[in-house]
């Protein structure tokens, strides 16, 4: 037996099936993808490039304030718009919460709560 049918041999056990290698060079990128953008959001890189379309801080409306030189009546108005938002977002969080703990047993209605008195890990 010569060397050439030996290596023929061995390389033909050896052939991957090429639906198999696009499927897991697909996945491998994907995978790396997914990886790094949760890096970056971890790093918070995103904020970075995409600030908040519209902060409503305190901090925020009084520099709106200062800035665009509202009348008394604009910032009051602007006040209660903001108030407005803060109210439906609490509304809304508070029905996300209730309706999440429908879904759980006790036990994990106990361990919802403790996460949600936790800050979160990094």
């Amino acid at each position: 037996m010569n060397s050439a049918s030996v290596l023929e041999k061995a390389a033909s056990r050896r052939s991957w099936n090429p639906k198999f290698v696009c499927a897991l060079v697909l996945a491998l990128v994907f995978l790396c993808g997914a990886a790094s953008g949760a890096l970056l959001m971890d790093l918070r890189v995103h904020n970075r490039f995409h600030p908040p379309a519209f902060d409503t801080s305190a901090a925020n409306f009084e520099r709106m304030q200062r800035e665009l030189n509202l009348t008394a009546a604009q910032s009051e108005q602007i006040q209660s718009v903001l108030n407005d938002f803060w109210q439906y977002y609490r509304t809304v969080l508070s029905d996300g919460k209730q309706r999440v703990e429908q879904l759980l047993t006790d036990e994990q209605r106990q361990k919802f709560e403790r996460m949600l008195q936790q800050p979160p890990s990094r």
